[in-house]
């Protein structure tokens, strides 16, 4: 295991004064591979969490309302809607990284009540040191694998459910299925949301197949992306939420266009054709997504 951190460092808060030295990665072997907590030279006390070289979480302790990723930002989109605004709710998170969803919900909605599931309990311990929560969040971690943490959620508790698990930059197959996607719905309430972190590229037979397989399970159904990576033309990130109540399509669609990262919304017909006749996924014949080009990264 290899660490390094300047002695600018503040032990134990996640405090980085920043001076004459330069302030050096964080770098830790954890379970999923090698971690690296990369601070932020435009940001005071801000870091970006690799694994194994790919980008995984971006977290400001000063300010934990900034998301830097652009799919983390449509996510927040989601979170921001999900809801009125600043009114608490239940959000469970199948994979943590450095919490940076979590933190989100606890600075926009405070008194919330959060569970984050994250497999990999050596990361967990390395975010908890290096970048404390605030104290006073209502989050509690388990280390566990993400669909049996979801099993131990009571019936109808979740407000939200947002799914962002990757195992070497792939989502495991038991969280692709129509399966698991009767756990989210068994966990959410009613009108509850959920929002799934899903990353393809051409022929996007992966991104159809989980569309198709969220539609057999949920009345509503949107994708937020880039239109390059709709088209088929360069791999990415796609933000599916699905609920069986209305969604707030008009202020997900003004939101994701006026990103820094303009994005496009499908809904309706135009997402369900864009399926083109894939069928629904179930754990039987269920596989990871697929694992990035080595271009994503560089």
């Amino acid at each position: 295991m290899g660490r390094s951190r300047s002695t600018r460092s503040t032990k134990d808060t996640g405090r980085t004064r920043r001076g004459p030295a330069a302030v050096e990665p964080v770098v830790e072997a954890v379970d999923g591979g090698l971690a690296q907590l990369v601070p932020d030279p435009d940001r005071g006390r801000a870091w970006t969490l690799l694994i194994d070289g790919a980008p995984q979480s971006h977290v400001d302790l000063d300010d934990p309302a900034y998301l830097s990723f652009e799919y983390q930002r449509r996510l927040g989109h989601v979170i921001d809607l999900v809801a009125p605004p600043g009114k608490p709710v239940h959000a469970v998170h199948l994979g943590g990284g450095a919490l940076t969803l979590a933190r989100y919900v606890a600075a926009t909605r405070p008194r919330s009540t959060q569970q984050v599931v994250e497999r990999d309990a050596s990361l967990v311990q390395l975010v908890r040191r290096e970048l404390p929560l605030d104290p006073n969040a209502r989050i509690r971690v388990r280390s566990v694998d993400a669909r049996a943490g979801l099993g131990k959620v009571p019936d109808g508790w979740a407000d939200l459910i947002i799914a962002d698990v990757f195992s070497g930059a792939r989502t495991p197959a038991h969280l692709t299925s129509t399966e698991f996607l009767d756990e989210v719905r068994r966990a959410l309430r009613p009108a509850g949301v959920y929002a799934a972190n899903l990353a393809d590229g051409p022929p996007l037979a992966h991104l159809r197949g989980q569309i198709a397989t969220a539609a057999a399970r949920f009345a509503e159904l949107a994708l937020i992306a880039d239109a390059a990576v709709l088209r088929g033309k360069r791999f990415g990130n796609a933000i599916l939420v699905a609920s069986d109540a209305p969604l707030p399509l008009a202020e997900l669609t003004r939101r994701a266009a006026s990103d820094p990262h303009p994005a496009r919304l499908e809904h309706g017909k135009p997402l369900l054709d864009f399926t083109g006749g894939a069928v629904p996924v179930t754990d039987a014949a269920a596989v990871a997504s697929p694992a990035p080009p080595p271009s994503v990264f560089r």
